[in-house]
C-alpha cells in the first residue's frame, strides 16, 4: 500500500506519534485525503442524505424492509448492505424503541469491519485502528459507567448480527472511539454523522492549526490553512477555537487527556479580546468579572439541558451584557444559541439580527479560513436573500465562498451549490 505523498508519520517530541510534512504546502493545498474506515449517517438526516455515500438529494429510495434507510440507487443500497443489515431487522423489531447512540452504532460497524477486513485498508496508510490511543488509565468512574452503558446498548440492539469481543476489549474499543472518532458536518456545520478516519487521527492538536479537515461525502480532506514547510509538524484542532485558553484546555483535558502548549496557549494573546469587558465609568471589580465568567460557564451547561431555550438566551445575555462586551466569547456563545433557536422557530429577522452581531467578532477571534466564520457568512447570506436583502446576501455568500475555496477546495460540490444560489439571485 502506497504511503501518502509529501507526509510521513514520526515521533513528535513530547506528543508521541504525529504527522510531518516532507514538502512545501501552500495555503489551500490538499495535504492528503482519507476515506472513512467506517461511518454512520445520523438518524435525523435520514431521507435527506444517502446512507452509503452521504449525497444530499431529493427522491432517494428507501429500504423496502425497514423503510428507514434511504439510498441514491441500487448500487448505493448494495454497497451499504454489509453495515445496514446490522440494523435493518433490529429497527423493524424494536420499532420506535430502537434508539442506540451514534457511538454505539459506529462501534458496531467497527466490530464487523475488523472481523471481515483482515488486511490494512486505504484509511490506514499511516495509522491502524488497532493502534488508536484509548487512555483507559485516565478514565474516571463517570466515563467508565458511560462506556458500560454503551456496551449494554450494543448487546441490547445488535445481539442477532454481531459476534462480540470480550468485555475488556469492548471497553478499550469504546474508549478508542471516544478519543478518535470524527463528526462529519455540512457547509453550515450541521451534524451529518460520525466516522473513523485513522490517518486523520494521527495528527496532533494545536490551537494554531496549519491544516483544516473538511468532508466530501465520506472522504475526509486535509488542506493547508497556513504555509507549511518541509519538516514542519502538521497540526489540526480537536476543539472549537472560539473560547479562551483556560476553557480550551479544560475541554482538551476532559475529552483528550492533555493540555495544549501551543503559541496561542502559551502567550494567551487573544484572551483579552475574547473576554472583553464593557467600558464603564467605574470598571467592574476583578471578583465581579470572575463571578460573571463562572455564571457564563454554568449557563452554557444549563442551556444544553434546557427547554425554554430562547428565554434562557435572552435572560443570560441581559445579565452578562451588564459586564461583558458583545464581542466577549460567552456573549457570542449565547447569541449563536439564540440564533439557532430563532432559525428553528422560523424567526428569520431575529436570526439575522443575532448573526449580524456575531460575524465581526467571529472573524476576529477565529483563525483565518475558519469553517465557523464561513458557515456564519453562509447562514447570513441565505437569511438576507430570504428576507429580500439581495445585495447583502450576495456579499455574504461571496465571503463564505472565499473561505471555503481554501478550506474545502475550489471543486467541492458545496461551493458549486452556493454559486448556483448566487446565479439565481
Amino acid at each position: 500500500m502506497n504511503q501518502p505523498e509529501g507526509i510521513e508519520r514520526f515521533i513528535s517530541p513530547g506528543k508521541g506519534r504525529g504527522l510531518r510534512a516532507l514538502k512545501e504546502f501552500k495555503v489551500g493545498d490538499l495535504v492528503f485525503a482519507c476515506p472513512a474506515y467506517t461511518y454512520v449517517l445520523t438518524v435525523n438526516e435520514r431521507g435527506n442524505h444517502c446512507e452509503f455515500c452521504f449525497a444530499r438529494k431529493e427522491g432517494l429510495s428507501k429500504c423496502g424492509k425497514c423503510k428507514q434507510a434511504f439510498y441514491c440507487n441500487v448500487n448505493c443500497q448494495r454497497g451499504d448492505w454489509p453495515m445496514h443489515k446490522l440494523e435493518c431487522s433490529s429497527m423493524c423489531a424494536f420499532g420506535e424503541n430502537w434508539n442506540p447512540s451514534e457511538t454505539v452504532r459506529l462501534t458496531a460497524r467497527i466490530i464487523v469491519k475488523q472481523r471481515t477486513q483482515t488486511e490494512k485498508t486505504d484509511s490506514e496508510k499511516l495509522l491502524e485502528v488497532t493502534e488508536f490511543e484509548s487512555h483507559l488509565d485516565k478514565l474516571d468512574n463517570e466515563k467508565k459507567d458511560l462506556i458500560q452503558n454503551d456496551i449494554a446498548a450494543l448487546h441490547h440492539f445488535y445481539s442477532k448480527h454481531l459476534e462480540y469481543p470480550d468485555n475488556a476489549s469492548l471497553v478499550t474499543l469504546f474508549a478508542q472511539v471516544n478519543c478518535n472518532g470524527f463528526t462529519i458536518e455540512d457547509e453550515e456545520l450541521s451534524h451529518l454523522g460520525s466516522a473513523i478516519f485513522p490517518d486523520v487521527a494521527l495528527m496532533n492538536h494545536s490551537c494554531c492549526p496549519n491544516v483544516i479537515v473538511t468532508y466530501r461525502g465520506t472522504l475526509a480532506e486535509v488542506r493547508a490553512v497556513q504555509p507549511i514547510n518541509p519538516g514542519d509538524e502538521i497540526f489540526t484542532s480537536y476543539i472549537d477555537l472560539l473560547y479562551p485558553t483556560e476553557d480550551r484546555n479544560d475541554r482538551l483535558k476532559d475529552s483528550y487527556f492533555f493540555s495544549c502548549e501551543c503559541k496561542e496557549c502559551t502567550t494567551k494573546e487573544k484572551d483579552k479580546a475574547k473576554l472583553e469587558i464593557r467600558k464603564m465609568n467605574e470598571p467592574p471589580k476583578q471578583e465581579a468579572v470572575k463571578e460573571m465568567i463562572k455564571y457564563a460557564r454554568n449557563v452554557i451547561e444549563e442551556f444544553r439541558r434546557a427547554n425554554e431555550l430562547l428565554e434562557i438566551c435572552e435572560l443570560s445575555l441581559d445579565k452578562m451584557g451588564a459586564v461583558f462586551e458583545d464581542s466577549n466569547v460567552y456573549m457570542l456563545h449565547m447569541m449563536y444559541q439564540a440564533m439557532g433557536v430563532c432559525l428553528y422557530m422560523q424567526d428569520w429577522e431575529g436570526a439575522m439580527r443575532y448573526g449580524e452581531k456575531i460575524i465581526k467578532p467571529y472573524s476576529k477571534h477565529y483563525p483565518a479560513y475558519s469553517l465557523n466564520v464561513a458557515s456564519m457568512w453562509l447562514k447570513l447570506g441565505r437569511l438576507y436573500i430570504g428576507l429580500e436583502k439581495k445585495s447583502l446576501g450576495v456579499k455574504a455568500l461571496k465571503k463564505a465562498i472565499a473561505i471555503m475555496e481554501v478550506a474545502h477546495g475550489k471543486d467541492h460540490h458545496y461551493i458549486a451549490e452556493i454559486k448556483k444560489e448566487l446565479d439565481e439571485h
